[in-house]
């Protein structure tokens, strides 16, 4: 497999001996497996297969010779490798499609059969908008030996935004900035997102019904909630109009917030609006889901190449959580446990954890979370010989920044300057120009999936 990591070879040799090195190489090595798993392509590839005429995913399988037209509609940053693994098994079976993904994706991006439409993310622009719209089309118009197959990735609530006739586009961008301003968890954000849309929270799947759908999902987070990735077009949701009102009025937003987008809440929570379809709705009867791809997913893919080389593994956990140097120093406390009493792994040990950690930024450096979570390990296993922690951002870019993230051994405070310098580095949350001096910055560029982060802890 060619290396995802540009600077592998340079990274090992920063290592300041050889089972530091050894240990930097096993730690990247893992990574690039992690990858490798989270590849939307691959993903696809594994979960969809066709056996003449029979199309299986998982325990389902449908004969393509009763299926009338086969449609295809996503959105998200990984739809597009995606949709070209789609093309790959089904050619030209395929009627039609449409899928939303980020410009820069679009403009590199040739399908045969499935149109690729340019559309904003972070932010929600027009181009979205009237893709979303498109791709509900395509889904109002099938009948019931139709089959719909949907895909959802990561950034896929932002790059289908169809805002509910009540209200327009503007009044959903300042409410979605509002929203990721406030600090609000992204299960709440989608929330709100789903209660403003024509098309999120299973609306979709409504009105795909009765065509059959299979959705192939690309987790992006943590636990893998299928309401919440990409705000669930093509799955039930649990979630009321007054759950998306307390959200606002919990984050403090609620009279910031556009007035029409206030009315929609309000009517909502009044019954004057159609509610969302909810668990048990017969619009999902027909409805077939796969995690074709997640943390845990490529968090135990590196577990088990870990044991192919002879380490003793323990996955931590794949719900990893909290402010980056908190978790960083956590880490790097179990890596020093390992070495030195061989718990909770015996050596040679590796420790893996997924998840997706925040920082509060309070200096005026710049960095990401992942660069945070090892800067601070850095801090804790700080004088020891052959340890090595490597956290990555499996998307490659982490924070406003074009690392994927960084790696740390005992000898990275002492190349930094000392304990000292490297607390101040992390007090001004200035962990990429840190790792930039010293070279120890992990570089991929856009990766073109996203299942959250990766760590792993070598011991050896």
């Amino acid at each position: 497999m060619t290396a995802m990591i540009r600077d592998l070879d340079r990274l090992v040799e920063n290592g300041d001996s050889a089972v530091t090195k050894a240990a930097r190489a096993i730690a990247l090595e893992l990574l690039e497996s992690g990858l490798k798993a989270a590849n939307p392509k691959d993903a696809v590839m594994r979960h969809v297969l066709l056996e003449g005429n029979l199309l299986r995913l998982g325990n389902f399988k449908i004969n393509l010779l009763h299926v009338s037209e086969i449609i295809v509609v996503g959105a998200g940053k990984a739809t597009a490798a995606m949709s070209e693994a789609l093309e790959a098994v089904l050619g030209e079976r395929i009627t039609h499609g449409r899928i939303n993904v980020p410009h820069s994706i679009a403009d590199r991006t040739r399908l045969n059969r499935i149109v690729v439409n340019g559309a904003g993310h972070p932010i929600p622009d027009e181009s979205g908008r009237r893709g979303a719209e498109e791709i509900l089309r395509l889904a109002s118009n099938l009948r019931k030996d139709d089959l719909l197959i949907c895909l959802v990735s990561g950034g896929g609530s932002s790059l289908m935004p169809l805002p509910r006739p009540e209200i327009g586009l503007e009044d959903k961008q300042e409410t979605n900035d509002l929203l990721i301003k406030s600090g609000a968890r992204i299960n709440d954000i989608n929330i709100v997102r789903k209660h403003l849309s024509s098309i999120k929270g299973g609306q979709l799947a409504k009105a795909a019904y009765p065509a059959t759908v299979l959705n192939l999902v690309l987790s992006d987070v943590v636990g893998d909630p299928l309401d919440s990735i990409a705000s669930g077009p093509a799955v039930p949701d649990p979630s009321t109009y007054q759950d998306a009102i307390t959200v606002m009025q919990r984050y403090k937003i609620w009279e910031k917030c556009p007035p029409r987008v206030r009315r929609v809440l309000l009517a909502g929570k009044s019954g004057k609006l159609e509610e969302t379809p909810k668990p048990g709705n017969k619009v999902f009867r027909k409805v077939h889901t796969s995690v074709v791809g997640s943390n845990r997913i490529s968090c135990e893919t590196i577990v088990h190449e870990a044991r192919k080389k002879n380490m003793n593994t323990l996955l931590l956990s794949t719900h990893i959580e909290g402010e980056a140097r908190h978790v960083g120093t956590l880490i790097g406390a179990i890596a020093l446990e390992v070495g030195s009493t061989g718990n909770p792994v015996k050596k040679p040990g590796v420790v893996v954890g997924g998840g997706e950690t925040t920082v509060t930024v309070r200096g005026k450096g710049s960095g990401g979370r992942n660069q945070e979570v090892a800067l601070a390990a850095s801090t804790k296993i700080s004088g020891t010989d052959g340890i090595a922690i490597a956290c990555m951002d499996t998307d490659g870019v982490d924070g406003p920044t074009d690392a994927a993230g960084a790696i740390v051994d005992g000898a990275t405070t002492s190349r930094i300057g000392g304990l000292e310098k490297t607390i101040e580095f992390l007090e001004d949350n200035d962990s990429f120009r840190c790792f930039s001096r010293i070279g120890d910055l992990i570089l991929t560029g856009p990766t073109g999936t996203n299942v959250n982060d990766i760590i792993v802890a070598v011991v050896p």
